[in-house]
């Protein structure tokens, strides 16, 4: 029972399948020889994170395979119908990195709401000499305490971003599918718990309200941006946007120009279009806060991952 770990899995996943009698192996087999590898390695299992493409091709061609597991939340490298309706288990890990996702967000609304984006860039290289100039520059920050978070997507990430938001203050509204008005989320706060009502809104009303808006959608059905330029016309002026989901959610020339013209104040961005190789006009941007799709990436999540993995495999597959 061999496992393929083509981007890796923490050490404590890799120790729980060992322990249940299958093999790790963690060596990254390249893309162009994936279905080699996997034949000549008689495996049983891959996983994969954003790095690696699971495709139909592989899926056909590796008559030894039985799962695809992907650590995180988005599928999109993986042909998940199609591996299914073969009869393969595909599966994800979508509760093991919304903390760390939402954490990252709720960064980029204090680093939108302070400036700390720009200032981090400018007072190393003029601070010295124009600390006067820049200090009057960012004295018109504001405070999230007050302000409007729409939150355009609802499962486990966008539920704990808005935790968040509602712990400092701040009012939330969401978009979601489903049939569900509202959602009562549950917060532990020094030990006791709390529980709060959120309303469900149209995304007309979230676009045109919201001070600060997040992403955790993928792109649409038919390949199109969640947010384009029709979208960011219906929002206030001034509005930060938040992309941790999925490269391709906003259609990024519309975010450009939309930085430009100031109707968009700022812009954090860890997922990009053409990932590994974003744009380079998107990451030179003053006014975007760039992070190389590191959401899920910390050790705490990537030991939930890998746990969270291995109890599935096993569950699936002993």
């Amino acid at each position: 029972m061999r496992i393929l770990a083509n981007d890796g899995i923490s050490p404590s996943g890799k120790a729980k399948l060992e322990a249940n009698g299958f093999e790790v192996v963690t060596e990254t087999i390249p893309q162009e020889n994936l279905t080699s590898g996997i034949n000549e390695g008689g495996f049983v299992g891959i996983l994969v994170r954003s790095a690696t493409q699971v495709r139909k091709e592989h899926m056909d061609a590796c008559p030894s395979l039985k799962l695809i597991g992907r650590g995180g939340v988005g599928m999109d490298n993986i042909d998940v119908q199609y591996g299914r309706d073969k009869g393969l288990h595909v599966i994800n890990t979508p509760a093991a990195s919304s903390q760390s996702v939402a954490e990252l967000a709720v960064a980029s609304l204090f680093s939108m709401a302070r400036f700390t984006y720009d200032a981090n860039r400018k007072m190393p290289a003029t601070g010295k000499e124009e600390f006067k100039v820049l200090k009057k520059s960012y004295s018109k920050g504001t405070e999230l305490r007050g302000k409007t978070l729409g939150v355009i997507g609802f499962g486990g990430i966008g539920q704990t971003l808005a935790k968040y938001a509602i712990g400092l203050g701040m009012n939330v509204k969401y978009v979601t599918k489903g049939e569900r008005p509202s959602t009562i989320l549950e917060l532990d706060i020094a030990g006791q718990s709390v529980k709060v009502t959120v309303e469900r809104t149209s995304m007309e009303d979230l676009l045109a309200t919201s001070d600060y808006i997040s992403l955790h959608v993928p792109k649409q059905a038919d390949g199109s941006a969640v947010i384009g330029q029709t979208q960011i016309e219906m929002m206030k002026p001034g509005v930060g946007l938040i992309n941790t989901s999925r490269g391709g959610s906003i259609d990024e020339d519309a975010l450009i120009a939309a930085l430009d013209s100031g109707h968009v104040k700022a812009a954090a961005l860890d997922v990009f279009v053409g990932e590994p190789a974003p744009r380079e006009d998107v990451l030179s941007h003053a006014k975007i806060i760039s992070t190389p799709h590191i959401g899920g990436s910390t050790v705490e999540a990537q030991d939930r991952i890998g746990v969270e993995l291995a109890d599935q495999i096993i569950a699936l597959l002993k």
